[in-house]
């Protein structure tokens, strides 16, 4: 599974808008690749801020 799908799911289960941080460390995964991958799924419109650093999946 790649970083960017991980993401998409962790955010999915949580239910609830999270910051870089909390998905690096709920995922247990580097948070340089976490906001790189969350660069890119902003980019693809995947996931949406409802809040000042805070992200969830685009509904």
């Amino acid at each position: 599974m790649d970083i960017k799908q991980a993401i998409l799911d962790l955010l999915e289960k949580e239910g609830k808008p999270m910051s870089a941080g909390q998905i690096a460390d709920s995922g247990k995964l580097d948070r340089k690749e976490v906001d790189k991958a969350m660069k890119t799924l902003k980019d693809e419109e995947r996931i949406v801020s409802p809040k000042r650093c805070y992200w969830e999946p685009k509904k």
